[in-house]
């Protein structure tokens, strides 16, 4: 199983580098946009277990639009004609919107809002929290700013497995996700600690950050980084299902790979926003 799971990382994270390095933002977007449809088709099958009948192939497209939405290319294109300001708006408002109307040409009734509820958080949770991810691409230093946002969720993530499977003693979240500890966290921000210095020193990846604002962020992705996939964990408890789908092979499914960083490309953005000192 951790061979399987090792293999399948390896190609995960290389199909990611390789984009990221010489995709540029159009590539990333359709990187992005393709794992976010995989993985909200996979949310919404789970959340199918509660007898909840999400309207999967909407969600499917606005979660594709809120993602590309975020392509600051296609912004400035569109710029001259429309506002790119209110793309946003417009998408979570039809997103809350339009399928209630779908509810109303459905001959079964009950479950209703359930299935317009699962359908909402859907795009939103996925799309257009994953969109962040695009948008980052899109800023001064961008594939840096990328670079940090991967390196340290999955490096923390890979340190918090190995010392928690050899060190820990004491849950997390026991009954969320048993095998989390508190062992495996302590030793997960270390390592998004180490893995920061390259970010704030004289390297091809530095970013005009301070040294503490570089560690900071770097413990706020890593426990970001860590409530992503308790979230991620809990909905699958809650619907009694052990992982969102089988694609990735000793991982489970897209969703419960990219579960951090839906969270963690969220904080890195706002931090670039507010903090970029360049």
């Amino acid at each position: 199983m951790l061979k399987q799971r090792v293999l399948t990382a390896v190609w995960f994270v290389s199909l990611f580098l390789v984009v990221i390095f010489t995709g540029g933002e159009l590539g990333l977007t359709i990187l992005i946009t393709v794992f976010g449809v995989l993985a909200v088709f996979e949310f919404y099958r789970v959340t199918r277990r509660n007898q909840s009948r999400p309207f999967i192939r909407f969600g499917m497209v606005w979660t594709a639009l809120f993602i590309v939405s975020r392509n600051s290319e296609i912004l400035a294109r569109i710029e001259p004609y429309f506002d790119p300001n209110l793309i946003t708006p417009i998408l979570i408002a039809s997103a809350v919107i339009l399928p209630m109307f779908g509810l109303l040409w459905r001959n079964q009734k009950q479950g209703s809002f359930t299935s317009w509820t699962w359908t909402v958080v859907g795009t939103i949770y996925v799309g257009w929290l994953l969109g962040h991810l695009v948008a980052i691409r899109g800023l001064d230093n961008g594939l840096n700013w990328v670079l940090f946002t991967f390196f340290i969720t999955w490096i923390s993530d890979t340190v918090a497995f190995f010392v928690g499977k050899r060190f820990g003693r004491h849950k997390l979240a026991s009954t969320i996700s048993p095998k989390k500890t508190w062992e495996g966290t302590f030793g997960a921000i270390g390592g998004a600690i180490a893995i920061s210095i390259p970010f704030f020193t004289d390297t091809p990846f530095h970013l005009p950050l301070t040294w503490w604002q570089a560690i900071i962020l770097a413990v706020l992705v890593c426990i970001l980084g860590q409530l992503g996939d308790l979230m991620e964990s809990l909905l699958k408890r809650d619907m009694g299902v052990k992982d969102s789908g089988g694609i990735m092979l000793g991982h489970g499914g897209i969703l419960d790979r990219m579960d951090s960083l839906i969270f963690t490309g969220v904080v890195v953005y706002y931090f670039a926003i507010a903090f970029n000192n360049g």
